[in-house]
């Protein structure tokens, strides 16, 4: 990211910042903003204020004129703030504004308008700064529509789902142990098949689930007259990852609705990590690996 020169709402913002921060109201359970930019048609320099209240939720803005302060304010102790990341995740066809982070009226772009990046997930310290939305200048605002995902989380959570010095190696076994306890989901299964998507530079990995431990979500269903379990679980591209024989352990983490792997073992391989822990008693969590 880099600083942004200033722009003409810049003032503008600081101004309201003073203004409205105490007059602004919000609703204690708002995970999620719709709203246009048609009421700033008579005031092209207005600034709307959005408070947001949830760890999860959507902004969409439609007919996007004008500029919007997103203030996010998750229902945890203000002291812990400092311990969390927020990731926003553009729609597809996001269009008509520029995503900027703000502090102390400094703004360092975050997303062009017209960045078409597939699947591409921002984020970012939540005391780094605050969401300031700028309409950019349209001929025909008709058809924009300015939208994305947010999720916050905790730091180290974040630096899992993003890792970029070793995405795709082996956990160990301290790890996976980790992993069995603190993972979204955890589920025996195989592989079924694995769909690449090239121009997102991910892979699907279709599983056959034959037991379920643990899941957030309801990725893993039961599918058919057969009574199978079954789910999909996303990861890069570079990793590699090819159907074969055998049960694996898989585990991770949901982010923006999608399952996205984790620690993955042979099931056997766990099975022996899981009792030398056991017998040593250093098991965190119990899970019954039979």
């Amino acid at each position: 990211m880099r600083s942004a020169p200033a722009t003409g709402l810049l003032p503008l913002l600081l101004g309201l910042r003073l203004l409205l921060g105490a007059a602004a109201q919000y609703s204690s359970d708002l995970c999620n903003w719709k709203g246009s930019g048609l009421t700033h048609e008579s005031h092209k320099k207005d600034v709307e204020q959005v408070y947001l209240r949830c760890s999860e939720g959507s902004i969409e803005w439609m007919y996007p004129t004008g500029a919007l302060i997103v203030n996010l304010r998750p229902n945890t102790s203000p002291a812990s703030y400092k311990h969390l990341t927020v990731c926003i995740k553009p729609f597809k066809d996001s269009a008509g504004a520029n995503i900027y982070l703000e502090k102390t009226g400094e703004l360092k772009l975050l997303v062009r308008d017209g960045d078409r990046s597939p699947s591409k997930v921002y984020c970012f310290g939540y005391d780094q700064g605050g969401l300031f939305i700028e309409a950019t200048p349209q001929q025909d605002i008709s058809r924009k529509i300015t939208g994305f995902q947010y999720e916050l989380m905790s730091k180290g959570v974040a630096s899992d789902l993003h890792t970029v010095s070793a995405p795709c190696r082996p956990c160990s076994d301290t790890e996976v142990l980790l992993a069995v306890c603190t993972s979204d989901f955890v589920i025996r299964g195989s592989i079924q098949d694995v769909t690449n998507e090239a121009e997102e530079q991910e892979s699907v990995i279709h599983v056959g689930v034959n037991k379920l431990y643990r899941q957030k979500s309801k990725v893993f269903q039961l599918t058919g007259e057969s009574g199978n379990w079954r789910g999909q679980i996303k990861t890069l591209l570079e990793c590699g990852v090819k159907p074969g024989d055998g049960d694996f352990l898989f585990t991770g983490r949901m982010h923006f609705g999608e399952a996205r792997l984790g620690c993955a073992p042979r099931f056997k391989d766990f099975q022996r990590m899981y009792k030398e822990a056991k017998d040593k008693g250093l098991n965190q969590c119990e899970i019954g690996p039979d």
